[in-house]
């Protein structure tokens, strides 16, 4: 299929008229046992008929809404051009017309002189034949012509719609990774400030995310178990800065042969994190993500404190980003509640999956 698409434009139009005049005139000779010398040169105004609207009138009248000349330049062309098919075209002359097999071969001296009309009293007893042909003839070429640019427009469109979608997603890409290493270089800070042990361990992580981020989401797809695992670094290093964490419950299970876009899930996930602690200290987080059937349900909760509940109205580029992801990714294939309540952020995700 892809080379028949190679294939200039022209090879294909005269292949087409080529088997078209040979079908013709095989028909014809197998009937009378003859070409006569007509057929050509009626057969030659035919495709001139056929080019003169498909590259002059259908681009020049048609697509620039002159409908209406565009109609009465076909009717006067139609006239001309049967005026010289049935008038001007010297005409075969036919020893027995009730005996098709016993024709003799016909050379040009059995041509019928045409017969002097006026154009506009010429026999109108050919009009029904010519007339009909020129009309299928000029209908053909207008359906082509606009199928064609039916199609080289939407191809267009589509490839328009395409380059639109990847430059949002790039610049949805871009404004994403500064937003996390952000957020997680506080998290090392926060270590740093307390002295704590775990400072080397948070940065050794964080090296491990930042080399997912530039290696791996670059990538349209990415296995999903490595999306998975980059979770579980986020959500370690998390861990680290926090007094308690035996308030934050993870549970992932399912099959996880699938692929997804990257960084799809990470938002949600930090902005539990971000918000989940109250004014106490006290944290409060569950992560579920649960893979069946090609569908991915990821369910986070985390409790929100009532210094925090007007910032989480707003929860920043993050979860703004990830919402214009899926719209633009699973435009169709995605569900997604948020219940923002004054003590609580509740995130409901499903999505279908691709698989590897």
């Amino acid at each position: 299929m892809s080379n028949f698409k190679n294939i200039p434009p022209i090879i294909i139009h005269i292949l087409i008229w080529l088997i078209f005049l040979v079908t013709s005139s095989t028909q014809i000779y197998l009937k009378i046992g003859l070409i006569p010398t007509d057929f050509i040169i009626r057969s030659l105004i035919l495709i001139v008929a056929f080019y003169l609207n498909y590259c002059l009138f259908v681009p020049n009248l048609l697509f620039k809404k002159k409908i209406s000349l565009f109609l009465v330049v076909l009717i006067a062309y139609s006239f001309f051009f049967m005026y010289i098919i049935e008038e001007i075209i010297p005409k075969p002359i036919f020893p027995n017309p009730n005996n098709f097999q016993d024709f003799p071969k016909l050379s040009l001296q059995h041509l019928i002189p045409p017969k002097k009309h006026s154009f506009f009293w010429f026999n109108f007893k050919g009009f029904f034949p010519s007339g009909g042909l020129l009309l299928l003839i000029f209908a053909l070429s207008t359906s082509i012509k606009l199928g064609i640019e039916w199609y080289r427009t939407e191809k267009q469109r589509v490839l328009i719609e395409s380059q639109k979608v990847n430059s949002e997603l790039s610049f949805l890409k871009a404004q994403l990774n500064p937003h996390f290493l952000f957020n997680s270089l506080n998290s090392i800070y926060s270590l740093a400030n307390k002295q704590s042990k775990e400072t080397t361990n948070a940065i050794v992580i964080l090296s491990d995310l930042m080399r997912y981020m530039i290696y791996e989401a670059n990538r349209e797809l990415v296995p999903l178990q490595k999306e998975i695992d980059y979770i579980k670094n986020y959500i370690s290093l998390q861990l680290l800065r926090l007094k308690d964490s035996s308030g934050v419950k993870i549970n992932i299970h399912g099959n996880l042969n699938y692929n997804i876009e990257p960084l799809l899930l990470i938002s949600f996930i930090e902005n539990a994190f971000k918000y989940g602690t109250d004014f106490k200290g006290n944290t409060s987080i569950i992560i579920k993500i649960t893979i069946q059937n090609e569908l991915l349900n990821l369910y986070v909760y985390n409790i929100v404190s009532s210094q925090q509940s007007t910032k989480s109205e707003n929860s920043g580029i993050g979860l703004e980003n990830i919402k214009n992801r899926l719209q633009l990714l699973y435009n169709n294939n995605h569900t997604l509640n948020i219940k923002n309540q004054k003590q609580s952020y509740e995130v409901n995700l499903t999505l279908k999956l691709k698989k590897q």
